[in-house]
């Protein structure tokens, strides 16, 4: 790589994590448009026209063999908890609006710092503890702050975080062994089992516009991923990953423009505190693995 590349890169990592994010809000919000269907219908639809996606890219790229897997029972879990994190969040967009749904996703990251200890063993000090109290403290607000306006829906975009963040702690361990064709692969096809799983529970009959819609889903959804992969060959995690909160901002602006869905007080207030909350955690992370090992005193903090 060149001086030139070399300096260009970050910038490019930054472009790419702003392009996948907003390709993923497009696919977000295309689900919403047929959130009335059956979310496992609606998987398993979008789920084949996601693995033409994939074969395409992979034999674009010449990638193909990547798809070689060595731990089957870690791809089926994390299959499952994705395809019940899709499903919930399909849930949410059918009773929230998109900018209200993506942003309590983003409780993902909360979870994951709180999930680190128990699951992986990883020390999580006091400082992230308490952004972790804070970060849900600001879902508690874009959820609302009463008794009797308290939205039960909030709940299916939590539980799509939790199981997202179930996910990529499971992920952590699989990279290790596993290739990133193989795990978006394998994810995809296990959307595509279990979403066929629930036809016995009534699908609805779809037209061709639906279809579209569904498959253009998919598409979208590998195009952002493709992004996001690509985003970290170019850019470390820290100078890159707050940029992934542009998504809230794409989510909004699409909501106002195709459901006139204007984000009130509550829910912009909530969403700052949340995104607060998860750079906060991230600045923590970074500066936890760049002390050295021995320095335990310091990874308490």
């Amino acid at each position: 790589m060149t001086p030139a590349s070399t300096s260009s890169a970050p910038l490019r990592g930054i472009f790419y994590m702003a392009l996948g994010g907003f390709f993923m809000t497009i696919n977000n919000a295309m689900l919403k448009w047929v959130s009335d269907f059956p979310p496992g219908q609606t998987v398993f639809i979008r789920g084949l026209f996601t693995v033409v996606a994939i074969m395409a890219i992979l034999k674009a790229t010449r990638r193909v063999a990547h798809l070689r897997i060595g731990r089957p029972a870690a791809h089926v879990i994390r299959a499952a908890s994705m395809a019940l994190s899709v499903a919930c969040f399909i849930l949410g967009l059918r009773y929230l609006p998109l900018g209200e749904t993506v942003a309590i996703t983003f409780a993902g990251p909360l979870f994951v710092t709180a999930l680190a200890t128990p699951l992986l063993g990883e020390i999580v000090g006091w400082r992230r503890w308490t952004a972790v109290v804070v970060g849900f403290f600001g879902i508690l607000i874009i959820a609302r702050p009463t008794a009797e306006l308290f939205q039960l829906a909030a709940l299916f975009p939590l539980g799509a975080a939790l199981l997202a963040a179930l996910r990529d702690l499971l992920t952590r361990r699989m990279t290790a062994s596993e290739s990133s064709e193989a795990i978006l692969m394998t994810t995809t096809l296990g959307l595509i089992v279990a979403g066929l799983a629930t036809a016995p529970f009534g699908w609805e009959p779809l037209g061709w516009e639906d279809i579209g819609v569904m498959a253009a889903s998919g598409v979208f959804a590998t195009v952002g991923h493709y992004y996001t992969i690509e985003t970290f060959r170019h850019a470390e995690t820290a100078l890159v990953s707050p940029f992934k909160y542009l998504t809230i901002v794409w989510a909004i602006v699409i909501g106002v423009v195709v459901w006139g869905d204007y984000p009130d007080a509550w829910m912009l207030a909530g969403t700052a505190v949340v995104v607060a909350s998860g750079l906060y955690i991230l600045h923590r992370e970074y500066a936890v693995r760049r002390r050295r090992p021995v320095d335990t005193a310091a990874m308490r903090r």
